[in-house]
């Protein structure tokens, strides 16, 4: 019963789409619309400068986090994968929005810093490094997915299953949710930051 209260809580709770309800409140816009066309945080600080795609970004975490702390106070360590797992669903595919969401890395790194905070932390300076060094947002998006499955297999203390299986679903997730980008990566028609 608790997993299934989980599921609920973190799935409605990824469902609050901060892209979207700050292009709302603050720019009178549906973000949907604009840009890539992804309710996400790069898709904000792309077309709604640096002060609401920052607090976009920090609103995505924020609901991570909550979301794997109720899971972890409803059922431990198993519950906060759960919460992770069912947070950025929630987040990918809204309810609220017809399913039309954003790309959850965001809330990735918010609901795994909580419960694997070094190799997320290891994870995320490796993906920011690439992604400044390439201009590639995307790019450092992949890669701090890959190093975060690679790291929940070697470098996490001891093996635990369903966390390296949460990562696994979450790389997968991350990656599906890229295609698009994966193509223009390989096409070289990719959008590089600061353009």
């Amino acid at each position: 019963m608790n997993f299934f209260l989980i599921i609920i809580i973190s799935y409605l709770a990824g469902s609050f789409s901060s892209a979207y309800f700050v292009g709302k409140y603050f720019k009178k816009i549906d973000i949907r619309h604009h840009g890539s066309g992804n309710a996400g945080a790069t898709n904000a600080l792309r077309i709604m400068g640096k002060r609401l795609g920052v607090i976009t970004f920090l609103l995505d975490f924020l609901k991570g986090i909550i979301a794997v702390n109720i899971g972890i106070l409803l059922s431990g360590y198993d519950g906060g994968l759960v919460a992770a797992i069912f947070t950025v669903i929630g987040h990918n595919y809204p309810i609220f929005l017809n399913f039309r969401g954003g790309k959850g890395i965001a809330t990735t790194i918010a609901t795994l810093a909580v419960l694997e905070f070094p190799i997320t932390l290891i994870s995320v300076i490796t993906g920011i490094l690439v992604a400044v060094i390439s201009k590639y947002v995307s790019l450092g998006s992949l890669v701090f997915l890959t190093t975060l499955f690679v790291l929940s297999i070697f470098g996490a203390g001891d093996f635990y299953i369903y966390r390296t299986l949460t990562v696994l679903f979450l790389m997968v997730l991350g990656y599906y949710r890229h295609k698009d980008n994966i193509k223009r990566l390989i096409s070289g028609t990719e959008n590089r930051l600061g353009r």
